[in-house]
């Protein structure tokens, strides 16, 4: 999921592999849709819809989150209501209606303003970092307690990077990122490879508040 304002210049994406599925962009601008993505639960259910592009039901997802069923169900109507997710199709047991993401990838845009809606959601996606490094750590700290070997090389990876980017390059390296990212999706959902790890990333970009202009 994207969270961005709308950049000064747009460039094309270079050419490269992508995952052979048609790209269809849900980009959310009104300001009531935005606000009602400020809840975890609906971010969740978002990240793990577009992300794997697999259907699910809402027991399926209240378990990910911990709501009820009925709870569950409620948000993803929400959602619905907004073209975020839609039902999808029905295998074997039809008693419980399935959802699948309305799109292969997600954006929201707003003009930027400073009570704009967006960072209650970037709150909630931050929040959502935290909680899993919190977790990562935990069971990273009894896996020593229990004398097992530690994590793999760059199992966690947090970088940060100070940049002066005119609006063409800022746009330019967006879509570099997002490119390179789309390299690494699974050409089949539901086709896992072996030993591979579920991986939660996060991006971002954002003007340095403590910098000045570039030195002359």
């Amino acid at each position: 999921m994207k969270t961005e304002n709308p950049p000064a210049d747009s460039a094309e994406a270079p050419a490269g592999k992508r995952r052979p599925r048609p790209e269809q962009k849900v980009e959310i601008t009104d300001p009531k849709a935005i606000r009602a993505l400020a809840h975890a639960a609906r971010l969740e259910v978002i990240s793990e819809l577009y992300s794997t592009q697999v259907s699910r039901t809402a027991t399926e997802l209240a378990a990910q989150t911990g709501l009820t069923p009925s709870a569950m169900s409620y948000h993803l109507r929400a959602l619905q209501k907004w073209g975020i997710v839609v039902p999808a199709a029905t295998a074997g047991d039809a008693r419980e209606r399935r959802w699948k993401a309305a799109g292969t990838d997600f954006t929201i845009k707003s003009g930027g303003g400073p009570a704009s809606p967006e960072f209650a959601v970037l709150d909630l996606e931050l929040d959502a970092y935290r909680r899993r490094v919190k977790a990562h750590a935990e069971a990273r700290d009894e896996q020593r307690r229990r004398g097992e070997s530690g994590e793999p090389p760059a199992s966690v990876v947090l970088a940060s990077n100070l940049l002066y980017l005119t609006p063409a390059q800022r746009a330019e390296l967006t879509e570099r990122i997002f490119g390179l990212l789309r390299d690494y999706e699974l050409e089949a959902p539901d086709a896992i490879p072996d030993g591979a790890v579920r991986m939660a990333t996060m991006w971002s970009m954002i003007p340095d508040d403590r910098g000045g202009p570039a030195a002359v």
